[in-house]
Order: C-alpha cells, then structure tokens, then sequence
C-alpha cells in the first residue's frame, strides 16, 4: 500500500524538483507541519561522540536515564525515592496517596507500622483504590498526569 502510494506520487515529484522555482505540488503531499514560533521540545537524544571517540554518559544517554542525568547536572531530583507513609493504615474514607504522572502505578506494602508484614506488590489505577491484601492499608493515585496521554498504549 506504501509502495502504491509512493508510485502515484513519484510523477508529480519528479516534475516538482525539475523545476528552477519551488512547487507546491510537493507541498501538498507532506505529511508534516511547519514549525513557525515556539521553543523546540527538549531533546531526549545526546548528540554522541565525534568519531574516533568515547562518548560520555552526557553524549550518549537517552530517554528516562538522560532525563534523570539532566536532572543531577542541575541538582534536581528527577524522580521522588522517598517512600510512601507508613505510620498509619489508609481507610476508605482516608487513603494513602500515592503520586504519579501515570494512570497506574506499582505499589508495594509492607504494613503499619513499616515492616510488620512481607512486601506485597500490587497495581493502583486511577479509577479505583486498592487495599492490601495482608494489613488492610488502602491506597489511592494522586493522579497528576494528562489525560489521555496513555491512547497509544496496547
């Protein structure tokens, strides 16, 4: 189906850029908008090592890692390690909450006071708290993300 399409095109690209003045043949058929105004977005690539070189963590790092790698550079804590609070038991009335840019995260219990049963793992979703299974605690997502950010996922 690509191929078919490239094909069908290829006869009005060939006569745009035969052409000494710019068409707007070509134009029409992109697929991209133009960037007029506005900041570029971060870059989540490092630029990599010139040839011959060994790169950095700063040249090479992307995604998540030279997110959090930025982060250190400039004394920010990308991502908060602190644990959850543990000196009481989340009610229904009054849950634990639970902070995430995601509509789900993975929680794990370990009761309370801290460390009066095994870790339990489990998943709290936005739309419903989850209670452990061992102490009862329940926990709620504070969630802070944007909406409908997760459509692409499977």
């Amino acid at each position: 189906m690509y191929n078919a399409a490239l094909r069908a095109v290829r006869p009005v690209v060939v006569r745009s850029t035969r052409r000494s003045t710019p068409s707007n043949a070509f134009r029409a058929l992109s697929t991209t908008t133009p960037r007029f105004s506005g900041p570029a977005p971060p870059s989540l690539y490092g630029e990599g090592a010139k040839p011959g070189e060994i790169p950095s963590d700063e040249q090479q790092a992307t995604g998540l890692e030279r997110f959090q790698l930025l982060g250190e550079m400039n004394g920010v804590e990308s991502f908060d390690l602190e644990p959850l609070d543990s000196s009481r038991v989340g009610t229904l009335e009054d849950p634990i909450k639970v902070f995430s840019l995601d509509t789900s995260r993975i929680v794990g219990c370990t009761g309370a006071p801290a460390e009066s049963h095994e870790l339990h793992w489990f998943t709290v979703k936005k739309e419903k708290n989850r209670r452990c299974p061992e102490c009862g605690s329940v926990y709620a997502l504070d969630f802070q993300g944007v909406e409908h950010h997760d459509a692409h996922h499977h």
